[in-house]
């Protein structure tokens, strides 16, 4: 028995090309981008590109990080009445363990920043999900229990993320992963945040849709040295497919977390070849970070939101998207995606 869909019911992001998911969204549309010079060199002497979200104030470290995922929430609930905020739990998004020059407080302070930058206390079992890119789906999966079990009215999934700290971009530097003047296989770091308000799907009204979640574990991850098959892509897509009882072939397009490393375009080839049976004459793939840079576990709400933004403006290439993600350390995510009504 399939487990029911998960309905997206608002959605707010903030990156380097917009502070709101419609502003972004129309960016990733036109292929808008936004780097700039930061105050960091790289090792030829070159200024380290990046994506800044340019605040009111120059905030930085974990108090720009509530910042923007308080302007995040504030959109995606802004058709839910404020003093109803408190009834839904938290789920929040986060750099996974593993992230060079990981920030400190993101597993202890972040919550409660939120909360004091909004006046809410947000209902249990509000938690952190300290997964980076693929934090979102796994907070997918995490929600879809809590909506099954309990009788909340809905849930907020919130990321928030930074690249931006000498730690963290000397380390990708030094790996030569960061794209520079000098290696054109690299991304271009930068942070963001974003919201998901999600609930129980209505049986009366079009909305998009998560009908399928699937996960799985590549050993042969970036820099590990081993031969690339996409196993743990393609175990991720099989099993996003198998929950959505679909199959490849159902779905219109994709959308990623790529940012410009071929390690990862080349993985996503490779499990495509690997899961589609059928001939496809087009399947376009999106992925959002071509404008906004890599910005870790953000990516998660920023390709949700493109999915929804392109279907309820028309621009979509159908109604079925399958979405995902992929972290350094192997895990990889898939989630499959309908712009359309319950059963």
């Amino acid at each position: 028995m399939r487990s029911p869909p998960i309905a997206i019911l608002g959605t707010g992001l903030v990156t380097s090309v917009g502070l709101t998911a419609a502003a972004c969204c129309c960016a990733f549309r036109a292929k808008i981008t936004n780097p700039f010079e930061t105050r960091f060199i790289d090792s030829s002497g070159a200024w380290i590109m990046a994506h800044q979200v340019s605040l009111d104030r120059p905030w930085f470290g974990l108090t720009k990080l509530a910042k923007m995922a308080a302007l995040a929430i504030e959109e995606a609930l802004q058709d839910l009445n404020r003093n109803q905020w408190h009834q839904l739990p938290l789920l929040l998004c986060v750099a996974e363990t593993e992230r060079p020059g990981r920030m400190a407080g993101l597993d202890d302070q972040l919550l409660t920043m939120i909360q004091n930058e909004l006046g809410v206390s947000f209902a249990p079992p509000s938690a952190v999900v300290p997964h980076g890119r693929v934090a979102v789906a796994v907070a997918l999966s995490q929600a879809r229990t809590l909506l099954a079990s309990s009788k909340i009215p809905g849930l907020l999934i919130v990321s928030a993320d930074s690249l931006l700290s000498w730690p963290t971009l000397s380390h990708y530097e030094r790996d030569d992963r960061l794209l520079t003047e000098s290696n054109s296989n690299g991304f271009m770091p930068g942070e963001g945040a974003g919201a998901l308000w999600v609930g129980a799907a209505d049986s009366r009204s079009t909305q998009l849709l998560c009908i399928g979640i699937g996960f799985g574990r590549e050993a042969a991850h970036i820099g590990s040295g081993e031969p690339l098959r996409a196993d743990g892509l393609t175990q991720a897509i099989k099993a996003s497919l198998d929950d959505a009882g679909r199959q490849l072939t159902d779905m219109d397009f994709r959308i990623t977390d790529n940012s410009g490393e071929q390690y990862y375009f080349k993985e996503a080839s490779l499990a495509l070849t690997r899961t589609l049976r059928q001939p496809k004459e087009f399947f376009d793939i999106w992925h959002p970070a071509e404008c906004t840079g890599e910005t870790g576990a953000a990516s998660g709400v920023a390709v949700i939101a493109t999915a929804r933004e392109a279907c309820v403006k028309g621009y979509a290439l159908g109604r079925n998207i399958l979405s995902h993600w992929a972290n350094d350390a192997g895990q990889r995510a898939a989630v499959t995606l309908e712009y359309g009504v319950a059963a």
